[in-house]
């Protein structure tokens, strides 16, 4: 029994350490892939790290390399001070190096690395026009030389002609700091927290407050480079003054009497007339020439033949043509005389055609229909196949107007579509609650909805 016994421990035992033995060697086994699996995924890791480390490098490279500022200035509502304008070409360069130094200055130690570019968008014949009637210069030659040492001083600047017309300048330039129009634009292009970050209005008139309410980036350069105040800022009494002036123009229709006098009487005693002053008959007496000399007046008048001299003075119109001429003189002597370009021509709406344009969804395009061609072509966003009925392009007309011109009065475009004054006037009162119209495009005493008018 015991020789059984101890065998049969033997056989567990040999089989027990057969199974361990076979046991360890798959571990080893197992060990020995772990460790070169291990081995080759951290010969992998180095590769990827080496490889994240040159991405990384390369990603600052471009990151950094060439960084730059483009600067875009509308022309003709941020305008350099007067002091350069003034010097011509040279006043040109100098306004160049001290708008990039002022640039520069924002870049800190990047400023070196920095490449800054400028470009100056404006309607030159007009703003050399509206310069020279504001005596800011003498010729309009001066801001031409002006705008070409703006253009020379640097390669990267550009001061750039666009001629006459608010849209052409709209296509190249968006978001400027003077018009409240474009806080729609901003704000659509700033809810991006990165773009946020990239854009920022220079400002030289105090920004419109509705862009100051985007929240986008205002930098204010220094009124020692750009004008503080508008170019133009035209007072009541200038409106005053020319109403006026045309109140005392006299009638192209008025009729003239011819009358005689004795020839030794005087002008007081010519018989009076009605609707004539008598004034108005010693100044048209003192306008009769005196004898010739040589001629022997004594004897003229004892000539029972000689004619007597003859006076002109004005009569006041026919009765049959008082109606007319009153009329006519109306048209002439508007009750306000905004400037130089007058008023715009009226243009009698229909209001529910004018109603249904405003809601359309999708805009027609005032330039295609108004004053084609349009600028943007085949970019434009607002629609050009769509045939306006006559009643529908006096209505596109009339809300064209509600937007003012660049140039206001000192426009002198006869195709000019938008507002040289303000066409909300009634009883004294400018009825459109958002009117983007200054102040002085306004009757004097003119009552507003409008509490930010001023900002115009």
């Amino acid at each position: 029994d015991l020789i059984l016994y101890l065998e049969h421990v033997e056989t567990t035992l040999t089989a027990e350490n057969s199974r361990l033995i076979k046991e360890i060697e798959d571990t080893r086994l197992d060990l020995s892939d772990a460790v070169k699996s291990r081995r080759e995924l951290q010969k992998t890791v180095d590769m990827y790290a080496k490889d994240i480390e040159r991405i990384n490098e390369n990603h600052t490279l471009f990151k950094n390399r060439n960084p730059y500022i483009t600067v875009l200035i509308d022309g003709d509502g941020l305008i350099f001070q007067d002091q350069y304008v003034r010097q011509g070409v040279e006043g040109g360069k100098r306004a160049a190096y001290a708008l990039r130094a002022a640039v520069a200055d924002q870049c800190g130690i990047m400023a070196q690395d920095m490449e800054i570019s400028a470009k100056i968008i404006a309607n030159l014949g007009g703003l050399s026009k509206a310069m020279v009637r504001d005596g800011v210069i003498d010729s309009v030659t001066d801001l031409r030389g002006f705008s070409q040492g703006f253009s020379q001083a640097m390669a990267s600047f550009d001061f750039i002609d666009v001629g006459w017309g608010k849209e052409r300048a709209d296509t190249k330039i968006k978001g400027v700091s003077h018009d409240s129009g474009y806080a729609p634009f901003l704000d659509e292009i700033l809810r991006d927290e990165t773009t946020r970050l990239r854009v920022t209005v220079i400002q030289g008139v105090p920004a419109a407050r509705a862009l100051i309410e985007t929240g986008v980036n205002v930098f204010e350069i220094g009124s020692d480079l750009f004008r503080r105040e508008k170019l133009f800022e035209r007072t009541s009494t200038t409106a005053t003054d020319d109403n006026n002036n045309a109140a005392v123009a006299p009638a192209a229709t008025a009729t003239s009497l011819t009358i005689t006098t004795p020839l030794g009487s005087t002008p007081s005693e010519a018989p009076k007339l009605p609707g004539v002053s008598q004034a108005q008959a010693q100044a048209s007496a003192a306008r009769v020439p005196s004898p010739l000399p040589g001629v022997d007046t004594t004897k003229a008048s004892s000539r029972a033949a000689s004619p007597p001299p003859r006076l002109t003075v004005a009569l006041p119109p026919r009765q049959q043509q008082a109606g007319r001429q009153k009329a006519q003189q109306q048209q002439q002597q508007p009750k306000w005389n905004p400037g130089p370009r007058g008023l715009d021509r009226p243009i009698d709406v229909n209001p529910v055609v004018v109603e249904a344009i405003k809601k359309r969804k999708e805009k027609l395009c005032k330039n295609h229909f108004l004053r084609p061609p349009c600028v943007s072509g085949s970019e434009c966003v607002f629609v050009h196949k769509y045939n306006a009925t006559d009643e529908e392009l006096d209505a596109i007309a009339v809300l064209t107007r509600l937007n003012p011109c660049s140039f206001l009065q000192d426009c002198d475009a006869d195709d000019c579509i938008y507002g040289h004054h303000c066409p909300s006037m009634k009883n004294l009162t400018c009825t459109h609650p958002h009117c983007r119209f200054p102040v002085d495009s306004h009757p004097p005493g003119t009552k507003f909805k409008n509490p930010y008018i001023k900002q115009n």
